[in-house]
């Protein structure tokens, strides 16, 4: 069941859900708000004209960080790698599901593609695999609204949390873009 604003906020007073920083003023009611942080990932094209999967591809991406008050452009049928702004995570008993705003998807945005969640136990900022559908380029602001996450609760705490010994958890705690493992 997905959690409503009042449960929300006691999820959080109990430390089930961890948002850094929090602001009560983004809570909605059944999400909360989340924003672009200033670090992203670009594939080099000057230097690289496919993607093998089953090679290491961190050599193919370049890390771009943009100032408080210059926008990243991403153009059209670009994708980057991008941050949220708030580090999030839940306990052992729930989950978060990321989904891209609305104002955000109306200008072309896609804010994930495929990975929007977060696993129980995983505490980290989120990665957003940001693609631009749009004919023209959009400018992206450093703590720009950007994403919402809903929590539900799963059935009954997992036995192994993210990042536990042998489940091949790759991104816990991940807290700047990383590329593909």
């Amino acid at each position: 069941m997905i959690l409503s604003d009042r449960d929300i906020k006691k999820a959080i007073n109990e430390g089930h859900i961890m948002l850094d920083p929090y602001d009560e003023k983004y809570l909605q009611p059944a999400s909360i708000d989340l924003h672009l942080d200033k670090h992203f990932l670009v594939y080099d094209t000057t230097r690289y004209a496919v993607i093998d999967p089953k090679e290491p591809i961190d050599d193919m991406m370049k890390s771009i960080d943009i100032a408080d008050d210059i926008p990243f452009i991403i153009h059209p049928g670009e994708f980057a790698l991008g941050l949220i702004y708030e580090k999030t995570g839940v306990s052992e008993e729930y989950v978060g599901r990321l989904e891209g705003k609305s104002s955000v998807g109306r200008l072309g945005l896609l804010i994930h593609v495929t990975a929007g969640f977060l696993d129980p136990g995983n505490n980290l900022k989120m990665t957003l695999e940001l693609h631009n559908t749009a004919n023209i380029p959009i400018k992206l602001y450093y703590k720009m609204p950007i994403a919402q996450m809903a929590f539900e609760k799963i059935s009954s705490p997992c036995e192994k949390p993210y990042g536990k010994d042998g489940l091949n958890s790759k991104y816990s705690g991940d807290m700047r873009p990383v590329a593909s493992q």
